[in-house]
């Protein structure tokens, strides 16, 4: 293909290593990038407070669409500068109606400012070493306000079977997905993901989807992927990711993101 006007990056598993650092080689591809005159946007399920180090890692340059496409943040700033939250009242409704269906779910939520949990919900690594980020809230104060992202953790069902049975509750009403590998259920509000996200950027930038690469590795990043003119699955994919990509590079320990970036500029 031609030199992409934008590139657009999942970061765990695709651009980042396994630790979560960004290699050498590709802060190096990235910069590469936008010298060429090419737009880099980083799109992750993460939110915005663990973007700190990658937005030193890359010299604070560009976007990053965060929490599956709820939160546009400015990486020089670090600043929120876009949101598409969840209603109060659906983030209500939708956590009566797991709870009825899959009794044995606990929840999360990523607010614009914070994260707040149940009592009883496993922390993952980042939580559990950032404890001062997050509160233990009663599920009532979780969803009186509006969020960014609500999350549904299970003990043991599996993650594929867990997303196609909260699909079918909810997702009517929210956009679910999942990315970890563990029986963790992602919610945006009904519509947003990362490729709605990504398509309003590339708009307002007069950037054609044909004009766009795109990287990824987990099924939140299958609406970008398919979305983008150009796409590519790090090996250590999801299969459903590799079956549905039109190239797949080396694995995110090998710095596959950065191989294709180093070919096209």
């Amino acid at each position: 293909m031609t030199c992409p006007r934008l590139v657009a990056t999942d970061l765990d598993g695709t651009a980042l290593r396994t630790d979560g650092t960004i290699s050498p080689r590709t802060a190096a591809a990235f910069a590469q990038v936008e010298e060429a005159g090419g737009t880099l946007v980083f799109v992750t399920g993460r939110p915005p407070r663990w973007m700190h180090t990658v937005a030193g890692a890359v010299r604070h340059r560009g976007l990053a669409i965060c929490a599956n496409g709820a939160l546009v943040y400015d990486l020089h700033t670090e600043e929120i500068v876009e949101s598409h939250l969840i209603a109060a009242d659906i983030l209500e409704e939708c956590v009566a109606r797991l709870r009825r269906h899959v009794p044995d779910l606990t929840f999360s939520v990523e607010y614009e400012g914070g994260f707040a949990h149940e009592a009883d919900y496993p922390l993952g690594g980042w939580d559990a070493r950032e404890l001062s980020f997050g509160r233990e809230l009663a599920i009532s104060a979780l969803t009186a306000r509006p969020c960014a992202k609500l999350l549904a953790q299970h003990p043991s069902m599996d993650p594929d079977e867990l997303h196609r049975g909260v699909v079918e509750i909810v997702g009517d009403i929210v956009t679910p997905t999942h990315s970890s590998g563990r029986a963790l259920i992602e919610m945006s509000a009904h519509g947003v993901t990362k490729a709605t996200a990504l398509a309003t950027l590339a708009e307002e930038r007069g950037i054609k989807p044909a004009e766009v690469v795109a990287f990824g590795d987990m099924p939140n990043d299958l609406p970008m992927l398919t979305w983008a003119g150009t796409s590519y699955a790090v090996a250590n994919a999801h299969p459903d990711v590799l079956a549905a990509v039109d190239h797949v590079t080396a694995a995110n320990n090998d710095d596959g993101v950065a191989v294709v970036l180093e070919t096209l500029f």
